[in-house]
């Protein structure tokens, strides 16, 4: 009989203005850094960050992310951390970078600070890794046996960020609760390999109603890049809420269905994440036989936020039904989570849940 397992980070800060608080914070975890952004991300906060560790005396060594969180990339930066004798890994910027970041500390056997400047995954607060090709193509989940030791997000600054990034967030965090529900359901198992404990669910809950209570506001306000407490809320879920979630409630369908569309080319690569999960969730809801009620809740919500609904908005309107079916293919192996839901869908059954999907947007008015 399995256990029920609840997995959290040790810390979590939040606030505007918290990253000038990074050194204070991070001093407990080491005194030597390895400090792991993409240019952009350096080129906003690298300042800000330097000065914020010089203020607590923290050496550190910052070297640039190239993209892709890929087996080859973590290990020439668990290289290069090794070789300067780094104690602490911190990640800065979206999910790649700090999946990445996590993975080196693994590597590493040492503690790791995740710093997003975006608030569009739910990444941050896990103790997993998506891990993919050199290409960009999905390869697995790299699992730890910890959390991070800190999360700290800085509202002001995931504000700046492009509020389509936001709204992805948002959508990520939609199907927390939603994929919950079918784990527990089935009585599968969580991220954590455990039983999803009432915890995990209640979160995942409340992830789902703080989302769509504040959502809208919140992703109004981030379009001016301002930040006010209803984005303050929606940050917390997107990260803390849907991080913890996810991870102790467990996944399913949306994101084994975000998964398989690695399986076609063309112009649904130019989507986010967390769009193509907002049109995973979907389909998820259909293959559960959600009631259309539910269904065009999320669907109006989703337009709100200018997530994609139909087949057109995710560049697939003129796919063969066939590619479906290998999109399909990919969501229903083994090694991904759509057995969750139910371990009998088929390939087909996925294919005409997503154009099932467009079918019912496209009938629904604002």
């Amino acid at each position: 009989m399995r256990n029920f397992i609840f997995s959290s980070p040790g810390k979590y800060v939040q606030g505007s203005g918290a990253l000038d608080e990074l050194g204070h914070y991070l001093s407990a975890l080491g005194t030597n850094a390895f400090l792991v952004a993409d240019d952009v991300v350096w080129g906003i906060i690298g300042d800000r960050v330097k000065v914020a560790l010089k203020k607590s005396s923290l050496a550190y060594h910052y070297q640039r992310f190239n993209g892709e969180a890929s087996g080859k990339e973590i290990l020439r930066l668990a290289v290069l951390a090794r070789e300067l004798q780094t104690s602490v890994v911190v990640g800065l910027g979206g999910g790649k970078t700090l999946d990445t970041a996590k993975a080196v500390a693994d590597e590493l056997k040492h503690s790791v600070a995740i710093v997003p400047t975006v608030a569009s995954t739910d990444a941050p607060c896990s103790a997993l890794s998506v891990i993919y090709s050199d290409y960009g193509v999905f390869d697995s989940y790299r699992f730890y046996n910890k959390s991070p030791e800190l999360v700290l997000v800085d509202t002001a600054v995931c504000a700046q960020a492009p509020v389509r990034l936001f709204a992805s967030g948002i959508a990520d965090g939609l199907a927390t609760y939603v994929e919950a529900q079918a784990v527990k359901r089935t009585n599968a198992l969580s991220m954590v390999g455990g039983k999803p404990t009432i915890a995990g669910i209640a979160i995942a809950a409340a992830c789902e109603e703080t989302l769509l209570t504040y959502g809208y506001s919140a992703y109004q306000a981030v379009a001016k890049r301002k930040v006010t407490p209803a984005v303050e809320a929606v940050v917390e879920a997107n990260t803390l809420l849907s991080g913890l979630g996810f991870e102790n409630g467990g996944l399913a369908g949306a994101h084994a269905i975000h998964n398989g569309f690695a399986a076609i080319h063309g112009g649904i690569h130019d989507l986010t994440h967390g769009e193509k999960v907002a049109y995973g969730t979907l389909s998820h809801m259909v293959l559960e036989q959600r009631s259309d009620e539910e269904i065009a809740r999320y669907i109006r919500f989703y337009r709100q936020i200018v997530m994609p609904t139909t087949l057109k908005d995710l560049h697939l309107e003129n796919e063969p039904y066939e590619n479906l079916v290998k999109v399909g293919a990919l969501a229903c192996r083994k090694a991904d989570t759509l057995g969750n839901l139910n371990a009998y869908i088929s390939a087909e059954e996925v294919a005409q849940a997503i154009i099932a999907v467009d079918a019912f947007s496209r009938t629904l008015a604002d």
